[in-house]
This record gives structure tokens, C-alpha cells and sequence, in this order.
């Protein structure tokens, strides 16, 4: 089988690497390989899922004729486990043998697994994709208490969904604080608070040892010695790159597959992109891994368009989320706490049922930002980190609670009216 481009993964990165490509080449063979067996999806959707709120269909990113409609083969169930750069092939699972002109690796993350006693028993679950969730889906009738191993991004929207679905949930959190990667401490807290009214027992500064059981699932010891009852356990500790395939062929990986700023990797004709990269991070001013959808979709098209010859910088990304758990409506960007106290200025901001923290570096430009609560004029702020804005004229004023564009000197209107705010993203640059 041959293919000019080949891309590995069916997700955000993947889907905005192949439409990028059709926007330059109309008529190159595109052939996407899918471990799922599922047409592309939104991942951060499959807590909607089980809590009943989205259907598998619902959860489409594009049309049923989109592989179709842009002459794209796609290979869905199958996975590629083996590469070989100097022959330009990849095999699949089934032995099937691809060979490609340009590719890319867009293969994602796969789950933190803490050492356990007591695994491989009914009701122990991942909290990943639709996969995961469909298990998770198909087990509730047979559960009424759950612990979920994480109290990160994917434990917490993990729990809300049980929560909804009427399965009683404690959360257990190695740390001091829920969702630490994204708030400080402070907000952390007042996310606590949040979960915890709607009865989820919070257990923090804790680890599962053993889960409890003979065929299926009793319950949990935790690293104290305690036993709690239970019925179901969902591990959501978070993820890592799935770099392994990179790695065998000899592609160069640090803690993610290494891209240059055209998503290219160490092997020419090869590129990366999403979970599995280690892409620029504008905000630290290096490589960073960034497990966010946005994230990956644009890298997805950045190096899309090259594969395709069409010379694309990225322009970097950073961690950035906009959430609502628990009735809580979040959003953070950026550094979360500055790295030390040196060179770097926190301003804040507290309210009845609100919080917004902005941390600011040596040259006055945004670097981090937290919001919780009211969310509304969080895009304002984004946009001065995304785009390296110094605010030193303005600094005084940016938690006023009338801060917003009209605070904003005229040039510095001009740009983000003309640039990314006015409803589109720059994607990169030649």
C-alpha cells in the first residue's frame, strides 16, 4: 500500500494536518491510521458521554463525509507499531505495510498507570477516549461508589460525570489541592469547595496502594492503611506522550517526540504534533509538552501545510483551558505560579465567588493567568500573552473591573482587532 501523506492518529492534530494538506494539494493520496475504531471525535467530550449529555454521533468534530468529501483513506481499529525511516514504511498490527512520501506522527498520550497491588480485576477503568468511556458507560448499573485516582483535569471531569449519573465518588489526589497543575493554591481551594458540595469526598495528599477484590472490584487501601468501600475504580492520574514508535525508528524524543518551529522532527519528511510532541512553548521560551486540544490542532495544521510544501512556522503555544466543573467556571493559561520569586510579578484579585491571578514577568509581558468565577473578559487577557504584549502602560489597570480593550493604548487596539481577536487565529507564519 502506498500513500503520499501518511498520518498517524485520527484526533485534533491529525484531522487539522489533513485539511491543511487539502488546502495546498488537492489530489495527494492522504491516509489516516485510527487505533479507534470511531470516526474523529471530541475527546474532551467523553465525560458528556457518560453523563449522558452527548451521544457518540454528537461528539463528531466533522461531517460523516468528511474523510469522503476530502478524498482521505482512512484506517480505523488498527494500530501502527512499527516504522521504519529509511524504507519510508509503517506497519500495522494486521502486518498491513504502508509506504509514504511525508508523515505524521500524531499519535497522542496514553495513561498514567501508578503502581497498584490488585489490577486487572472488573471495574477498573482508564479515562482516556471514547473507548474508556464506553466501558465506563456500560459498567454503571453495577456500581453506586466510585474512587477516582487523580484529581487533575481528566479525575475531576471524570467525577462530575459519575457525580451526574448518581455514583457516589471520592476523589483521591497524591497532592495537596485539586487540579494543582492548573491553579495555585489558593484556587485550588476554592475549586475544593466547589466539588465538595456536590458530595464528593475529597482525599488528598493520599495514594491507592491496593484495590480491594476477587474477580471484580470492592474496594481501595490507601497508602495509610485505610480501606474504603467501593465499587468501580477510575484511574485518571493524566498522561504521557506515546513516543514509543518514534523512539524505536530512532527519531529524536525528550520527554515528548522533539519538533522543530515546523513541527518537523529529527528525520526529514517526518513531523509531529499534539500530546505526543514536545513543541515551543512562547511562554517558557522552549520545547514543552502541552496536552491541550487547541494546542494540537493548530500544531496538526502548521504541519499540515508543510508536509503539503508549504513553508509554515509555528508561532508556539502554551497550556491553556477553559473549563466549567462543578458549576465552577474556569479559566487558566500560562504559568500557573511563577517558577521564583525573582523577576517575576503576581498581581490578584479576590471576590465573592471569584478569583483572577495574572503573573508577569521581567519585560512586563504576561505569562500566566488564572480566572475563576467570571470568566467573561478572560479572552482579553489571553490575547496580551498569546501575543507578547508588554503591558507596562497599563499594568496598573488590569485588574480594574472595567479592564477590557477600551483600556488598551490605541496601537495595541489596533493589532488585536486586526490580528487574532477578530475571530480567527494566526496559525504561523512563512
Amino acid at each position: 500500500m502506498k500513500t503520499k501523506y501518511l498520518i498517524i492518529g485520527n484526533s485534533a492534530g491529525g484531522i487539522g494536518a489533513a485539511e491543511a494538506i487539502r488546502e495546498i494539494d488537492k489530489i495527494g493520496i492522504i491516509t489516516i491510521i485510527g487505533e479507534e475504531p470511531f470516526e474523529a471525535y471530541s475527546r474532551p467530550l467523553i465525560s458528556k458521554y457518560v453523563a449522558g449529555e452527548y451521544t457518540p454521533d454528537a461528539m463528531r468534530i466533522r461531517s460523516e463525509k468528511f474523510y469522503e468529501n476530502n478524498n482521505i483513506d482512512v484506517v480505523m481499529g488498527h494500530k501502527a507499531y512499527k516504522m521504519d525511516t529509511a524504507a519510508k514504511t509503517v506497519t500495522l498490527d494486521d502486518g498491513t505495510e504502508i509506504e509514504y512520501q511525508k508523515l505524521l506522527i500524531a499519535t497522542g498520550g496514553k495513561p498514567i498507570i501508578p503502581k497498584m497491588e490488585g489490577m486487572g480485576k472488573a471495574g477498573i477503568f482508564n479515562f482516556i477516549n471514547l473507548s474508556d468511556a464506553k466501558k465506563v458507560e456500560e459498567y454503571l448499573a453495577n456500581a453506586r461508589r466510585a474512587v477516582v485516582i487523580g484529581g487533575g483535569l481528566i479525575g475531576i471531569s471524570a467525577t462530575e460525570a459519575l457525580v451526574k449519573r448518581g455514583i457516589k465518588c471520592t476523589v483521591v489526589e497524591m497532592k495537596g489541592y485539586p487540579l494543582n497543575t492548573i491553579l495555585d493554591e489558593q484556587a485550588g481551594r476554592i475549586a475544593e469547595m466547589a466539588i465538595k458540595k456536590y458530595g464528593v469526598n475529597m482525599m488528598t495528599g493520599r495514594t491507592v496502594a491496593r484495590i480491594l477484590g476477587e474477580d471484580k472490584v470492592t474496594g481501595v487501601v490507601y497508602d495509610d492503611g485505610h480501606e474504603m468501600v467501593c465499587d468501580m475504580v477510575v484511574v485518571a492520574v493524566g498522561v504521557f506522550p506515546r513516543t514509543e514508535l518514534a523512539q524505536s525508528a530512532g527519531i529524536t524524543v525528550n520527554r515528548g517526540i522533539v519538533v522543530d518551529n515546523h513541527m518537523m522532527t529529527s528525520v526529514p519528511d517526518i513531523y509531529a504534533c499534539g500530546d505526543a510532541s514536545e513543541a515551543y512553548d512562547y511562554v517558557y521560551g522552549s520545547g514543552r509538552l502541552s496536552p491541550v486540544w487547541p494546542n494540537a490542532y493548530i500544531g496538526g495544521r502548521v504541519a499540515g501545510y508543510n508536509l503539503a510544501g508549504s513553508p509554515t512556522r509555528y508561532r508556539g503555544g502554551t497550556a491553556m483551558n477553559s473549563l466549567n466543573y462543578f458549576g465552577l467556571e474556569m479559566a487558566t493559561a500560562g504559568m500557573a505560579s511563577p517558577p521564583s520569586p525573582e523577576g517575576y510579578e503576581v498581581l490578584k484579585s479576590e471576590g465573592p465567588g471569584s478569583y483572577r491571578k495574572l503573573v508577569i514577568n521581567s519585560e512586563d509581558k504576561l505569562v500566566g493567568m488564572i480566572f475563576l468565577g467570571d470568566i467573561d473578559k478572560a479572552g482579553v487577557y489571553f490575547g496580551l500573552m498569546r501575543d507578547r504584549i508588554p503591558v507596562t502602560a497599563f499594568k496598573k489597570k488590569l485588574l480594574s473591573d472595567d479592564f477590557g480593550l477600551a483600556q488598551l493604548p490605541k496601537e495595541v487596539i489596533e493589532e488585536r482587532l486586526t490580528g487574532a481577536t477578530a475571530g480567527r487565529v494566526k496559525i504561523g507564519e512563512a
